[in-house]
């Protein structure tokens, strides 16, 4: 409070620089057992706005019970047309008609 009282210093919280999020979602991982995946060379995501969220080389964990997939690495966003020539055999149906809008 007032005057005369003790000054008292006030103790600042240690930043975890997000580091308390990256365990509280481990945690969450590890509760439905998830289970590394090897031999995952490359991930692409297709985004609504035609871009492809691609990660090369990740790590990647499911639980195939819970229809989990988690993806660890540096996705890059990029342009359908730049990955064409390594993803056409991996494409579905909705992609495909994706593809076709783009090229007209």
């Amino acid at each position: 409070g007032g005057k005369g009282t003790v000054r008292r210093k006030i103790v600042q919280k240690a930043k975890t620089g997000g580091q308390g999020d990256d365990k509280k979602l481990q945690a969450a991982l590890k509760k439905l057992n998830v289970q590394p995946i090897s031999g995952v060379e490359e991930v692409n995501m297709f985004r609504e706005d035609g871009n492809v969220l691609h990660f090369s080389n990740p790590k990647v964990h499911a639980a195939v019970s819970a229809n989990t997939f988690a993806i660890y690495g540096v996705g890059q966003v990029k342009e359908l047309t730049e990955l064409v020539p390594g993803i056409l055999n991996q494409l579905g149906p909705d992609s495909l008609a994706s593809l076709r809008k783009l090229a007209e």
